[in-house]
């Protein structure tokens, strides 16, 4: 049924509405799983390294789809691509529920496979329907759906897990995301001037200097935010002895600003010349913050929270702009592509950096870890220090 021009201000917020429950959903499950990281060791009798090989084969899954899955997007349209991926994912996540940790190692790298439909998809989409004027502030409020899914299934999904057992934590969410596909098969719709792409000529798209660049950027990005997320909690409570507890409350009220900063950007970056201006501005004061909790590793402690929390909460905030200023970079049909290709450079990230920046904090020392995270910082603002011409991607609504 063709949707009136009339009626598409209103139908975009349908579409940023599923996209972002879409979005958030997958993040319950690469983000949410590793909440009930004791009772999945228990249930599969693995040790810590195996556990942590099963929790990563989400990710692995997800770095090796993205980018066809965006290819596909652009050709085919993001609700059958989103809709495919859900149904698929769901299916693996049932899967498994019902055997060893063999199965459900594979069962989760398949996961990671459908479940990448929507980074690409779901990002298409909002580019396509958003005017430039609102489109970083759209994209701030898919992208804050990442961290609010997670914060949801971390309460929610150990209790399913102490109560009614892991598999039945595989079936919840199994059954969540094939609801969530079926909203997608019903709500999802592209807008009346979107452009698809035709066969081949990918490469146009993935060897293009300036996305190239702002990929490689976003990658070098993620090192500060999950050098927080992995390390934040024990740098609190292991190297400087605060209460777990209390260290656990300041990582979360970190989430919790951080995704509200991603709402401020995304507006900041609609109202900017430039996507690439909030990025730059925000590479410096992570690389500035990072290294000042360097210094003060063995400040006092207050001091150093004070220092940590904003830091932490600022490596979350940039996110909405790099990937809606990837989406812009792209040519006409080929916004699927380019965000798969973003965000690969960013699941790469964020595979290595837990293990390798753990691996600094005990190998050499905590400020080490810390700078290592201010020098990816400085290095992302380097790289974005030639200015990047974005696309229009569709007509002004009315």
């Amino acid at each position: 049924m063709a949707l009136r021009r009339s009626a598409a201000p209103r139908y975009r917020w349908v579409v940023l509405a599923v996209g972002a429950v879409a979005q958030g959903t997958n993040a319950a499950v690469f983000l949410g799983l590793p909440a009930i990281t004791p009772q999945l060791r228990e249930h599969f009798g693995l040790s810590l390294p195996q556990v942590g090989l099963l929790l990563g084969a989400v990710n692995l899954g997800t770095m090796l789809t993205l980018v066809p899955w965006g290819a596909a997007a652009d050709r085919r349209g993001e609700r059958l691509v989103m809709a495919i991926g859900g149904f698929g994912a769901a299916s693996c996540l049932a899967l498994a529920a019902f055997d060893g940790p063999v199965v459900a190692g594979l069962a989760l790298v398949g996961v990671g496979m459908f479940g990448a439909s929507v980074n690409a998809a779901s990002g298409r989409a909002v580019l396509t329907w958003f005017p430039a004027e609102r489109r970083g502030f759209a994209m701030g409020l898919r992208q804050t759906a990442t961290p609010l899914g997670a914060a949801l299934a971390a309460a929610a999904l150990p209790v399913i897990a102490l109560q009614a057992g892991v598999p039945v934590v595989f079936l919840a969410l199994a059954g969540f995301t094939g609801f969530v596909a079926v909203a997608v098969a019903l709500l999802v719709r592209e807008p009346p001037w979107a452009v698809r792409s035709g066969p081949g000529r990918h490469g146009i798209v993935l060897k293009d200097p300036a996305l190239m660049r702002l990929s490689a950027a976003s990658g070098l990005l993620v090192v500060p935010q999950f050098t927080a997320a992995a390390l934040m909690v024990e740098l609190l409570h292991d190297h400087r002895g605060v209460a777990v507890g209390l260290a656990a409350g300041l990582f979360a009220a970190a989430q919790v600003a951080g995704g509200a900063g991603r709402l401020v950007v995304g507006w900041w970056s609609d109202r900017s010349t430039t996507r690439v201006g909030p990025l730059k501005v925000l590479s410096v004061l992570v690389a500035v913050g990072f290294a000042l909790c360097a210094a003060l590793d063995q400040a006092p402690v207050w001091l150093l929270a004070a220092v940590l929390v904003p830091t932490a909460a600022l490596a979350l905030c940039w996110n909405g702009v790099a990937i809606t200023a990837a989406g812009e970079l792209a040519p006409p049909g080929r916004v699927g592509i380019a965000l798969g290709m973003q965000n690969t450079a960013n699941y790469l990230s964020a595979t290595v950096t837990p293990p390798l920046a753990g691996w600094v904090a005990v190998g050499i020392g905590w400020p080490a870890a810390l700078l290592m995270a201010a020098a990816a910082a400085v290095g992302a603002r380097v790289l974005l220090a030639v200015p990047l011409a974005a696309r229009q991607l569709a007509p002004e609504l009315p």
